[in-house]
């Protein structure tokens, strides 16, 4: 082991003929839908696209499934809410996500306060789609998967939500495919109850809560997504990282792509596997990784300056700004670049930090969007407030790519308030009002 760490060491090299070694995966695929363009290119038909009949389906079963499971099970008195229990339909699950998603839009500290008549709430729309009661009780019936029999395997901490999560991958590779540049970090859901896998980041927003790896591109769109169960979920341990990393770019591999990451995920081992997989890698270095050049870490920087050494088309370099910034590439050299800041102030830095920082803020943005309409609620369990969350997730990449192929521009309020005016015309053939400022016109004004 020893002689191999110092093998790998003496392999780092100095000089500019290195610089020319770095090798060149051209990116072999196309940003683009793989599907037509759906319906009348309308938010809704982009929501639909991913959010389709099947998913519906399955909502639709497991929740009628998981009712009647209830409704059998001891201590059901005919004075409970479950009794007065009906199968829920495809139209009315999809009321049921309308109401959700518009929760978010309108914020009170209690659901039932959306169906108040009192002068201070009347809320007339949610009472319009659906009553009270029927809405909370689907909410307390609502489920994604069935609860293994005796002799199945269920050692799954996820199976109560495996069918949406594996919905949601499957979906959004058979619709989409990302350009070449793509980032990978974590994201949370915030949860502060009991929960085997529940986690802790201190420098996210929800610090405490259950961890998604994602796979995103720079714009916020999601092409997949994995839930972090904790010590005992298979392939945890040493080399965790690495395995995630290579499950996410599952399908994306031999491509040319280039993935941004940052020092949890970064090593010169990583760097090396996705040279072998014809893709490029770039992010912020961990001081304390294995087979880091020693040179690099013990060098003393001013202030602007630079070192860098090569090994295996793979760069490890260090820059000095306020602090020792370690990094890694295999696609960019350690070159010093111009570029104004938001002060309109002429800095110089190392291409590869500025890639960087062009390429990695995905997760913040998606972070960013999903919080100004959140439409969770902490009295949910662990497995409802997920599966939402993924439903929000859903909306968000529709919203993207409506952005992104439409043609058009338009807020995620809007967006949302679209969905709704669409479903309420459909279930009660709402005739929208036609006098100056109505929302009609507000967002035909937004579309254009």
């Amino acid at each position: 082991m020893q002689l191999a760490l110092s093998m790998i060491q003496k392999m780092f090299q100095t000089g500019r003929k290195y610089l020319q070694v770095q090798k060149n995966f051209p990116f072999l695929t196309i940003n683009e839908l793989l599907v037509p363009i759906p319906g009348n290119n309308e938010p809704l038909d982009y929501f639909r696209m991913i959010f389709d009949d099947d998913i519906l389906k399955l909502l639709v079963n497991e929740t009628n499934q998981y009712a009647e499971d209830i409704f059998c099970s001891q201590g059901i008195t005919g004075k409970s809410r479950i009794t007065r229990w009906q199968p829920v339909t495809c139209d009315e699950m999809l009321k049921f996500i309308a109401l959700v998603l518009h929760t978010g839009t309108i914020k009170m500290n209690r659901l039932q306060d959306y169906w108040k008549s009192h002068p201070l709430y009347n809320m007339k729309c949610f009472s319009a789609f659906m009553s009270r009661d029927r809405f909370l009780i689907i909410l307390q019936c609502l489920h994604f998967a069935r609860k293994p029999v005796y002799g199945e395997n269920s050692t799954d901490l996820l199976y109560k939500i495996r069918p949406l999560l594996n919905f949601f991958n499957n979906k959004m590779a058979e619709i989409y495919y990302p350009g070449k540049e793509l980032s990978l970090n974590e994201s949370m859901v915030l949860w502060r109850g009991r929960l085997i896998f529940w986690q802790y980041i201190k420098n996210k927003r929800h610090k405490y809560g259950i961890k998604l790896y994602m796979l995103k591109k720079p714009s916020g769109i999601i092409i997949k997504s994995l839930v972090y169960t904790g010590a005992l979920q298979d392939g945890s341990g040493k080399g965790h990282t690495t395995r995630v990393v290579l499950d996410l770019l599952e399908g994306c591999l031999d491509s040319g792509h280039s993935i941004y990451m940052d020092n949890f995920y970064n090593s010169y081992e990583l760097a090396r596997q996705l040279t072998i997989r014809g893709t490029y890698c770039t992010g912020t270095l961990n001081f304390k990784r294995r087979h880091n050049p020693k040179d690099v870490l013990t060098k003393k920087l001013k202030k602007g300056e630079s070192i860098a050494r090569y090994s295996d088309d793979i760069m490890v370099a260090k820059w000095k700004n306020k602090r020792d910034v370690l990094y890694i590439s295999t696609e960019h050299r350690n070159e010093m670049v111009q570029f104004v800041d938001k002060r309109n102030r002429s800095i110089e830095k190392p291409a590869t930090i500025l890639h960087y920082n062009r390429h990695m803020g995905g997760i913040d943005r998606q972070d960013q969007m999903t919080s100004y309409y959140p439409a969770s609620r902490k009295t949910i369990r662990w497995y409802k407030k997920l599966g939402i969350h993924y439903i929000q997730l859903m909306l968000l990449n529709s919203f993207f790519l409506y952005r992104k192929f439409s043609g058009h521009k338009m807020s995620l309020y809007y967006i949302i308030i679209n969905l709704e005016i669409h479903f309420y015309a459909v279930f009660y053939r709402y005739q929208q009002p036609k006098r100056k400022g109505c929302l009609k016109e507000e967002m035909s004004q937004t579309m254009s």
